[in-house]
């Protein structure tokens, strides 16, 4: 019997294998991680910074608040190699912390007018910090800013712009001040070429932003005030903190009107160099004169007050104004522009008056003798200022000004100052001592020297004789013989004095001869009434004859 062969079967077996389940499930992990890190990674933006001194990929974070939100992942220079290009990889949920104004900047230690910030990066690095904006519109190209910003957009004030003639006077962190106290500051600045001016960009913190006035002005802090004008020397020193970090003050100046509440954004305002300088140009309502001074204007410079009768009414605005030939070259004139403020006058006068009738007032002071003269300030310095008053001899001579107009301005009446009087006062005294005889008075003062110079040789000669006589040793001798002389002169007086021998025979023989003259008396008498009696002999007198008394 045939055996039959057995047979195998193939058949394919669909049984799943466990060797696949070990690369399968890591298969799955692995896009499971994917998608984690997938999905925890945010937006990538790029920041455009001028260096990156101290950024270094995969290490430099960015913060908001100190809370990591993103990473520098690479650094790569520019096309042009004028910038650096970061590309960061920001946290998953920060989508809405790039916005349009939203804004980057690097934190490291720095020293400012605010003291010094960023120490804790000494140790960690330099970290990027990002402050989120409000706009709606989104933003991956950020351009960091160079120093942190002043006010975030979270922060309210008011933004005022100053301009200025010269650049460099501020700096980007300069407080800005209002009476000693710090409200604001500089956040930007720049010049505009068009305009050939520099441009600085204030914020003004809530809410002292309030304080901002349509008339008010800003100056700098210079610290050290020192002024040496026509009113004389003063110097001011301002608090140690102004002192070194310097910034702007504003304030409405005294004596001007406040003003409305400042509402629109980005004001312009004109920045002055100080107080004094501020307080020269707040008037608005101006009244331009020409004056035509026949004096030296030496000492005399804009911003030099304009006085009536010791009262402050204007300012010089500019010295010379235009030399004319005809107007002043010709007529040794110098032409000065002065401002009358209406302000100012306003402030003294009773009622306010507009500027066509002031000048209309000013036209008829002109007729009654107000005119301009140059005086002194300051001896010291030479400063000279401008005095108004009215001098009524004048009208008839000097009237003609009053009808005139110098390059569109009208002319305000002048005369000479102090200084031209000075002047004239001491040419005619030189005139008066040009006509004393003085070389008949020379000649006799010459004659007068050599009488003077003759008589003071014969002293000299006079002199000599004398010096020679005490030279000699009888001169020399004399003093002690007229001491030997005296002192004999004493003994012999000593011989004489009351209670010596002399003394009392002087007296005795007084005496005596007093005695004698005592009987010669009656004698004496007789002879008196007799004179014959010594040839004839006295005669008897007559007895003497009782008198009768008589009865109480």
């Amino acid at each position: 019997m045939d055996k039959v062969k057995p047979t195998a079967t193939v058949s394919q077996d669909r049984r799943f294998s466990p060797v696949w389940i070990i690369p399968i499930v890591s298969l799955i992990v692995a896009a499971w991680m994917i998608y984690q890190y997938m999905s925890q990674q945010g937006a990538e933006i790029h920041l455009t910074v001028q260096t990156a001194e101290g950024v270094v990929p995969d290490k430099t974070l960015v913060k908001v608040r100190s809370v990591k939100v993103g990473m520098v992942t690479a650094i790569k220079l520019s096309q042009d190699y004028n910038q650096i290009d970061l590309t960061v990889r920001m946290d998953s949920g920060t989508d809405r912390m790039l916005r349009k104004d939203s804004e980057f900047w690097l934190v490291k230690p720095r020293i400012g007018t605010e003291g010094v910030t960023g120490l804790e990066t000494l140790l960690s690095g330099p970290y990027i910090e990002l402050e989120p904006g409000d706009s709606k519109e989104k933003r991956a190209d950020f351009v960091m800013l160079s120093a942190p910003p002043i006010a975030g957009p979270d922060v309210k004030g008011t933004r005022v712009m100053l301009v200025a003639r010269e650049a460099g006077k501020l700096t980007i962190g300069d407080p800005v001040m209002y009476e000693g106290y710090v409200v604001g500051r500089v956040e930007k600045t720049g010049f505009d070429v068009e305009k050939h001016q520099a441009n600085y960009q204030l914020f003004i913190f809530q809410p002292y932003s309030g304080l901002l006035r349509t008339r008010s002005r800003f100056w700098l802090n210079s610290g050290i005030d020192f002024n040496l004008n026509a009113r004389g020397f003063s110097i001011d020193f301002a608090s140690l903190e102004t002192l070194i970090a310097g910034g702007v003050t504003f304030a409405v100046p005294e004596g001007s009107p406040e003003g409305e509440l400042l509402k629109e954004e980005m004001s312009e305002f004109e920045l002055y160099d100080n107080l004094q300088e501020v307080r020269a140009n707040m008037y608005e309502q101006l009244i331009s004169y020409a004056m035509l001074f026949t004096d030296s204007v030496r000492g005399l410079s804009p911003g030099a007050p304009v006085e009536y009768r010791g009262i402050r009414i204007g300012t010089v605005k500019q010295v010379p104004l235009v030399l004319n030939g005809k107007a002043s070259v010709a007529e040794m004139k110098i032409p000065v522009l002065v401002n009358f403020e209406l302000e100012r006058i306003d402030q003294l006068a009773s009622s306010r008056e507009n500027i066509e009738q002031l000048e209309q007032s000013f036209a008829n002071a002109f007729n009654n003798g107000l005119r301009a003269s140059l005086k002194t300030a300051n001896y010291l310095t030479g400063s000279l200022y401008i005095d108004i008053n009215f001098y009524p001899d004048k009208v008839h001579t000097s009237g003609s000004d009053a009808t005139r107009t110098y390059y569109g301005y009208n002319v305000f009446p002048t005369i000479e100052g102090e200084f031209v009087l000075l002047q004239h006062q001491v040419e005619h005294i030189l005139s008066k001592l040009e006509k004393l005889p003085i070389d008949k008075t020379a000649d006799y003062l010459n004659q007068s020297l050599v009488s003077l110079d003759v008589a003071g040789q014969q002293l000299k000669k006079t002199l000599k004789d004398v010096d020679s006589l005490l030279v000699q040793k009888e001169t020399q001798q004399l003093p002690q013989a007229i001491h030997g002389t005296l002192a004999d002169l004493q003994s012999i007086l000593q011989g004489f004095r009351p209670g010596s021998t002399n003394y009392a025979e002087i007296a005795q023989v007084l005496l005596r001869i007093n005695q004698a003259l005592g009987q010669l008396s009656p004698l004496l008498q007789t002879l008196n009434e007799q004179p014959d009696a010594l040839i004839f002999g006295a005669k008897e007198a007559a007895d003497p004859i009782p008198v009768k008394g008589s009865n109480p």
